[in-house]
């Protein structure tokens, strides 16, 4: 990695209005990073990202995230083939969170499940109880031959 970030600053005005590019990491040293398709903007997933996954990022225009049920730098699309291409980072007023709108390749799946997206069902309220409902979208790949899991 050659990116490197300086520290945030402490004036307001210059995190909030100034050019430098100063991403506050939390105590984790991560950052939450929202995922759209550059074509029609539908979410896709939400993930985060360490110094090193956005420095990689910004340098090689492949979405590059941290994992934290690994505790590990996770390029995605390296085992799925579904790459993620960055069209554009934005950040937020406070620089602690990135939004990244991207091209999807392969099967255009982001999701591990198979699906375009991660967000596939809905939060409802019935009998007293918080619902899920899946919205009907299907795996777009066979996860267990892509991640080679044995049935």
């Amino acid at each position: 990695m050659t990116l490197q970030f300086p520290q945030a600053s402490e004036d307001k005005r210059a995190l909030e209005e100034g050019e430098a590019f100063t991403p506050r990491f939390d105590a984790n040293g991560l950052v939450t990073a929202v995922v759209t398709d550059a074509g029609d903007g539908v979410l896709l997933m939400v993930a985060h990202m360490n110094a090193e996954a956005l420095a990689l990022t910004i340098e090689t225009g492949i979405a590059h995230y941290w994992s934290r049920s690994r505790g590990s730098l996770w390029k995605k699309g390296e085992t799925s083939g579904n790459f993620q291409h960055v069209v554009e980072i934005r950040t937020d007023c406070d620089q602690d969170a990135v939004w990244l709108r991207v091209n999807v390749t392969g099967h255009e799946a982001t999701c591990h499940t198979g699906r375009r997206s991660c967000f596939y069902r809905t939060v409802g309220y019935k009998n007293g109880m918080a619902t899920l409902s899946a919205d009907g979208s299907a795996p777009l790949f066979d996860t267990d031959e892509t991640y080679h899991k044995k049935s």
